[in-house]
């Protein structure tokens, strides 16, 4: 029995890419989580690729995909555990500014492996 990392190497790169598209990520490369969750067509855009997932990857790690009724943040797991593999994700506090209130966030940035 292969492994799905082997026999779906090119449609599990397809589906990162999917993830990455789907994040707009801004000149930085980054994105907040605060923009994260208050832009729901992103997570159901998300959330739609569940069934790829399972199909693609072996997803008993990634809580968002196995059990998404029993993480948080199902999104943000997927995000998380399959851009990893080829993305280093770097977490930083951040404050945003939104009518004049003061937001904190954490900013996700993603820097392609070499």
């Amino acid at each position: 029995m292969n492994l799905k990392s082997i026999l779906y190497r090119q449609e599990q790169e397809e589906i990162i890419e999917t993830i990455i598209d789907i994040l707009q990520l801004d000149d930085n490369k980054s994105i907040t989580l605060y923009e994260l969750d208050n832009n729901i067509e992103k997570q159901s855009n998300i959330l739609a690729l569940i069934p790829d997932i399972r199909k693609f990857f072996s997803f008993s790690t990634i809580i968002g995909a196995s059990e998404p009724d029993r993480a948080k943040r199902p999104y943000l797991s997927i995000i998380k555990q399959l851009c990893k593999r080829k993305y280093d994700i770097s977490i930083h506090d951040c404050r945003l500014n939104f009518d004049g209130k003061d937001i904190r966030s954490k900013r996700y940035v993603f820097a392609l492996k070499t």
